[in-house]
């Protein structure tokens, strides 16, 4: 961690000592390794987008052990990713001077799986079924669909985020990423599964927003807005044009990563509209919303996820968005 800090504080003094006094460094830590869910970001990034709006955008890639929040309210970055509709309630519930701006995915990426088969045609019909979820997600979207589905906690089976127990077992319903799991399970399983995204069934969380300072929120609101609106041009130069600039900064930060991974990742977004759809047709890309913050709020408060009394809209702000961007450039969503 000390090693992350000193690495960002000497970005964020970088560019006067290379003679960049016309732009502002600031620095945009990712929610995980780099790939094509941060798309957007690094085509912004190497079109030089936020450069034309004079900023210097120095991208670090999340992992384990990086706590984006933790290190935005110590004042070792400006930007961030806040991974799900949790993190700016979490960010009000700790007291992190962090807010939401912007809501990159519309839709969570949150899916269910299963095997082709008769008795499953929706999420409503695996009430009673066995099913492998993560820990977390217990305290997570869980919670949602025992709400709207009637699930209950007997259910619940292991994932371990190993793929075996799902290839091995035709009856078996698993968690998943939509642009990871189902991906995975095609190439190794050797069939197409069925995928359910909870959003399409009403789950109202909101995923990849951008998170700013309070600070740079308060003292410099141009910023975050050019930021803002340079993202989500990216965001729209990546999904409907040529991909290939970032994806070349996506496999030189993340050697991991692979051709076939990025792009089954970008042809899922287009399919379920993860990035442009719903609101972003009069809004523009990035939108949020009063009403979806109080639902999704609202939901967890009455489970005991929250305090029914969290001042929550002081997780986020709708100052940067709803103003349209990004719809000049591309279709409007579904």
């Amino acid at each position: 961690m000390r090693a992350i800090l000193l690495m960002l504080t000497l970005l964020l003094v970088g560019s006067t000592a290379r003679g960049e006094e016309a732009r502002v460094t600031v620095t945009f830590l990712t929610d995980w390794k780099a790939q094509a869910e941060h798309g957007g970001f690094y085509q912004a990034l190497a079109e030089g987008r936020y450069a034309a709006r004079g900023l210097d955008v120095q991208i670090i890639q999340g992992g384990p052990s990086i706590n984006i929040p933790q290190l935005m309210a110590a004042g070792s970055a400006q930007f961030g990713i806040g991974s799900n509709s949790f993190i700016p309630l979490n960010l009000v519930e700790a007291g992190a001077p962090v807010k939401a701006v912007a809501a990159i995915f519309q839709k969570d990426p949150q899916v269910l799986i299963t095997h082709p088969r008769a008795d499953v045609n929706s999420i409503a019909d695996m009430k009673g079924k066995p099913i492998m979820v993560s820990d977390a997600t217990i305290g997570a979207f869980w919670i949602w669909l025992r709400a709207k589905f009637g699930f209950s906690d007997d259910q619940i089976r292991k994932y371990t985020f190993n793929l075996a127990p799902f290839l091995s077992d035709e009856t078996a319903i698993q968690q998943g990423y939509l642009s990871s799991e189902p991906y995975l399970i095609e190439r190794e399983g050797g069939f197409e599964p069925e995928v359910y995204l909870l959003s399409d069934e009403g789950y109202p969380g909101y995923a990849c927003f951008i998170l700013a300072s309070q600070a740079m929120i308060t003292e410099h609101p141009e910023i975050v807005q050019a930021f803002v609106d340079a993202s989500i041009e990216g965001w729209m130069s990546y999904l409907y044009g040529d991909p290939s600039p970032a994806n070349a900064l996506i496999l030189r930060d993340n050697p991991e990563m692979t051709t076939d991974v990025i792009a089954s990742a970008i042809a899922k977004m287009h399919e379920y509209g993860i990035v442009d759809s719903g609101d972003t047709a009069g809004l523009g890309i990035g939108a949020m919303s009063d009403a979806r913050m109080e639902e999704f709020f609202t939901l967890m408060a009455q489970n005991g996820v929250y305090r029914s009394d969290l001042p929550y809209t002081e997780g986020y702000t709708l100052q940067f968005v709803n103003k349209g961007a990004g719809r000049a450039m591309g279709p409007k969503g579904p």
